[in-house]
């Protein structure tokens, strides 16, 4: 698989690159969550937890248990040696999730979706994984809001009132190279 073959051999030099143009997008999603969180506590997905960044701001921002899956098998390894997971698990593109729709109830997938990542799509299977009132926090780029399909189906979401959007904010993504994002929360009805 073509992305998963990208993220391994980016696993070495991924945190270094991002903290070098100041990434900022995981606080802001974490926050965002945590807004909304009537229970932080609860466990919730990390989906696309990458090598942990996400996590870490999850942690942060008082979630206690969080389990994280991603494409990567070597963006798990360095997930893992954080010791923030729960637990940490390797799945395969356009599978199943592998857990019970209504399991969590929150999800982050913080810088998931957009080119070169997972597709618009992601955003049913996630919001599908949710139960009534569960939360999902996730971001796009400037260059994912350059394509009008991805807020359209955010869109096609709120309109037939299945999700309710709670919060969207554009900000800083990656300040060192002037990328911002917009970070939203939907709760699905």
């Amino acid at each position: 698989m073509q992305t998963r073959t990208l993220y391994n051999e980016w696993s070495e030099s991924y945190e270094a690159e991002l903290r070098e143009n100041g990434y900022v997008t995981p606080g802001r999603c974490a926050e965002a969550l945590a807004k909304f969180s009537s229970d932080q506590l609860q466990p919730i997905l990390d989906f696309g937890c990458g090598t942990g960044l996400s996590g870490l701001a999850l942690k942060l921002s008082g979630f206690a248990e969080i389990d994280g899956v991603d494409l990567s098998e070597d963006m798990i390894v360095k997930a893992k040696a954080k010791r923030l997971y729960r637990s940490l698990q390797v799945i395969e593109a356009n599978a199943p999730l592998p857990f019970s729709s209504g399991t969590y109830s929150a999800i982050a997938a913080v810088g998931v979706i957009g080119a070169g990542a997972a597709p618009i799509s992601v955003l049913d299977v996630l919001l599908n994984a949710l139960g009534p009132g569960g939360l999902l926090v996730f971001s796009l780029n400037d260059h994912a809001l350059q394509d009008r399909t991805n807020e359209a189906r955010i869109n096609e979401w709120t309109d037939c009132c299945a999700a309710r959007l709670l919060f969207c904010e554009h900000g800083p993504h990656l300040p060192g190279i002037e990328l911002n994002s917009s970070v939203y929360v939907l709760e699905k009805a």
